[in-house]
């Protein structure tokens, strides 16, 4: 059986079915394609669909070349839910293995006949969310292990070499700086004190697993994370760059810009830009302009408002979100490269001070009795 398409149309009834399923959004540890085999995936299957190979044909030949067989188990899942008669958006869905954006941004080239411009545009997107990982690594390993490196060595300076220099305190039995008795109190207490914090940290990753779903706890979260200096205002543009993307594709596929809006929210999964959107549809319903509505939130940043206002004027709306687009990427990439500048002097600055702060401490004392001897 060979589909073609061509001559391949969605099922009508699943033109306004954007209901995510249930078990997509239960907690399970559960295997996962990376971003690359993603990006191959998609890259591979639109060159081969541009050259003319029907989709069911390009389908076999990926899995043929696949030399992973989760990966190709997924591709034969969706191959098999196509023949059934399933539109290729919702094979995708079911295989649990696509985020919301991957799969509406399918349902959008299938039902506008721009399957292969999709598929690109996914690959993009994929690209440049390995290009930014791989940045955000190579720039946080550093740091990281300093950090790492940092906590075992205080952790063996509180109990190993503290109570060395107690102990010597104790034999002399003369007051010590209130500096001192803190760090000597804390390292009897090291061995709790790390088991809280462990502990916290524990329970906050159980915590945050088990309602990241939650609307209370994703507005409290975001809200947090937004006020984190220059952190949050890199995290906001990362969304806004998503944001752009996402409408510069529907809007390309003469996607009505309330329909947009609505997958967009689908799409994104960031709440403040999803709860902004919803009101965004209610003004827009109403007769206001897209740049009016957006004006009102201040998740957005003014500059791209403005140039929303201008795109409106010229009804050129997808050409600025594609520019947008670009110029968020663009930042994003040189505030990630910034983040290595920042946290490296800061890190060595509070490794500074915590050992700076400890070894002052305990040889104070040392000078102390020192002379008391020589006297």
């Amino acid at each position: 059986m060979s589909l073609d398409l061509s001559t391949y149309k969605a099922p009508k009834a699943e033109k306004t079915d954007f209901k995510v399923p249930s078990g997509a959004a239960s907690f399970q540890f559960s295997k996962k394609l990376s971003d690359k085999k993603k990006e191959i995936f998609y890259r591979e299957l639109g060159m081969l669909l541009k050259s003319g190979v029907d989709f069911k044909k390009a389908l076999e030949i990926l899995s043929n070349q696949s030399s992973n067989k989760f990966e190709k188990e997924i591709i034969l899942q969706i191959k098999d839910k196509v023949i059934e008669g399933r539109s290729i958006y919702e094979s995708m869905r079911e295989t649990n293995q696509f985020s919301a954006y991957e799969y509406y941004s399918i349902q959008i080239g299938e039902e506008t006949r721009k399957l292969e411009e999709v598929l690109a545009e996914l690959q993009k997107y994929f690209n440049r969310k390995i290009q930014m990982k791989r940045q955000i690594v190579s720039v946080l390993t550093y740091p990281a292990i300093v950090m790492i490196v940092t906590v075992l060595v205080l952790y063996f300076m509180l109990n190993k070499v503290v109570p060395m220099f107690s102990s010597v305190f104790k034999q002399f039995g003369s007051e010590l700086p209130k500096s001192t008795q803190v760090i000597i109190k804390i390292s009897n207490h090291s061995g709790t004190i790390f088991s809280i914090v462990l502990a916290i940290i524990i329970g906050l990753i159980i915590t945050h697993a088990f309602l990241k779903e939650k609307d209370f706890y994703r507005a409290l979260t975001t809200k947090m994370i937004l006020k984190i200096p220059y952190f949050g205002n890199l995290i906001r543009k990362i969304y806004i760059s998503r944001f752009c993307q996402a409408m510069n594709l529907l809007i390309t596929s003469k996607t009505t810009l309330i329909n947009s809006l609505s997958l967009t929210a689908k799409m994104i999964g960031f709440y403040p830009i999803e709860m902004a959107i919803q009101e965004i549809k209610d003004d827009i319903t109403r007769g206001a302009s897209l740049n009016e509505s957006l004006k009102k939130h201040d998740v957005f940043e003014n500059k791209m408002v403005s140039m929303v206002e201008v795109a409106e004027q010229v009804n050129q709306l997808e050409t600025m979100f594609e520019r947008l687009t670009e110029q968020y990427n663009e930042e994003i990439s040189h505030q990630t490269k910034m983040i290595g500048v920042i946290l490296e002097p800061m890190i060595i600055i509070v490794i500074g001070v915590i050992v700076g702060v400890i070894m002052v401490s305990m040889y104070a004392p040392m000078f102390d009795l020192s002379k008391i001897i020589n006297k």
